[in-house]
């Protein structure tokens, strides 16, 4: 039987449990000789980490210099509905589902925390402040740099078609780039930059 990290953890506590309840301290708990790592799923999760650390870093770089880097600009996808993430009630609405945000000229107060990321921007001329979990995230890309990589949601949530291109455009005013498509698969995976552009 092949466990993911959580299910080895929690078999790992279940016994501790049975342990401690049934009275029995020698040895400690066991866990059953038919559990085996799953090397895969291991790498996937930490894979998906690493890509999430990148963007972590990456977004900490604008947040000190105060605005992108030369050509540099994002995208940034995420779930409305996944646990911390916090906009404006108007917005929640007219996005149930998942947003794109750009962040290139026209974004202020970038915050980076070790979780989550914070931003000013504008919708139609009204000022709107957001806070994102990077957990929240379900694709980043910099089309600048020919970058981009697509997570797994933190909450189960299905695109609502033709969302991402308005709320991008309007965060963007006028960026000729569009907002990237749904990209499925488990754990991290690199998006091919054509979904960025404008079709």
């Amino acid at each position: 039987m092949r466990l993911t990290k959580a299910g080895l953890l929690a078999s790992w506590a279940q016994a501790r449990y049975n342990c401690a309840r049934n009275g029995d301290q020698k040895g400690g708990p066991q866990v059953s000789e038919d559990v085996e790592l799953d090397y895969n799923e291991l790498f996937q999760e930490a894979q998906k980490k690493a890509y999430r650390f990148l963007m972590r870093d990456v977004l900490e770089i604008v947040a000190e210099l105060g605005d992108a880097p030369g050509e540099h600009h994002f995208f940034i996808e995420f779930a409305t509905g996944a646990p911390g993430v916090v906009i404006p009630d108007h917005l929640k609405e007219q996005y149930p589902e998942r947003m794109t945000i750009v962040l290139q000229h026209q974004f202020e107060g970038l915050t980076v925390d070790d979780d989550k990321l914070g931003v000013t921007l504008w919708f139609k001329g009204k000022e709107a402040r957001l806070e994102v979990p990077f957990n929240a995230v379900t694709q980043f890309a910099d089309p600048s740099a020919q970058f981009g990589v697509s997570f797994d949601a933190a909450a189960p949530v299905e695109e609502t078609e033709g969302s991402e291109p308005e709320a991008a455009a309007e965060a963007a005013e006028g960026e000729e780039d569009g907002a990237p498509e749904e990209h499925k698969g488990e754990g991290a995976d690199i998006v091919s930059l054509d979904s960025f552009r404008k079709k």
